[in-house]
């Protein structure tokens, strides 16, 4: 179960064109940019990864417009855990859940994965906020994290396991993000 108190977002790629022409591109944006409001509601830690933005370009817009209160991590290898700022940022949120984000499934979501999973992290795959340049790559990146140790889950299905509770304070903000 992922714990309100242990889990980060990470926030991986999702930028320039490329997230306009992803498979299913808007229902993807739509869902991270829900599940960005629903962990800022809940204090949840993001990590925020950008491959060669001067190559492939910012951050759509509308998921930087979310994330003022912190800057990009840059890097030019595949998976995030490549990257020294990157191994900063998870030293100083001191967090062992991970719920991952972005594109391409296949490429960078996937290395980044298998190496938070090799670091003996748990990591919970947003399914309906990951997606590659085709259904195919996504399917089959989706597949393999799992067959390693991620486990899926979805937006809602996320937010309401770190709520745990319809006690929780933060029950109707989230139930309204989620309408």
């Amino acid at each position: 179960m992922l714990l309100e108190d242990n889990t980060a977002l990470v926030i991986i790629d999702v930028q320039g064109k490329l997230a306009d022409i992803v498979y299913e591109s808007e229902e993807m944006l739509q869902n991270i940019r829900t599940l960005i409001k629903g962990v800022k509601l809940l204090n949840i830690p993001i990590i925020w990864v950008e491959q060669y933005p001067e190559g492939l370009g910012a951050t759509k817009n509308e998921i930087q417009t979310l994330l003022t209160d912190q800057k990009s991590i840059e890097k030019r290898n595949f998976s995030a855990s490549d990257n020294d700022d990157f191994h900063d940022r998870l030293r100083d949120i001191n967090r062992e859940q991970f719920l991952v984000v972005g594109m391409e499934a296949h490429v960078c979501v996937y290395q980044t994965v298998a190496d938070l999973l090799e670091s003996k992290e748990s990591v919970d795959i947003v399914v309906d906020a990951i997606s590659s340049r085709t259904a195919l790559n996504k399917e089959i990146a989706i597949d393999k994290m799992t067959a390693m140790g991620a486990n899926k889950t979805s937006v809602e299905m996320a937010l309401f396991e770190l709520m745990k509770s319809a006690d929780h304070p933060k029950f109707n903000d989230i139930r309204k993000l989620i309408k």
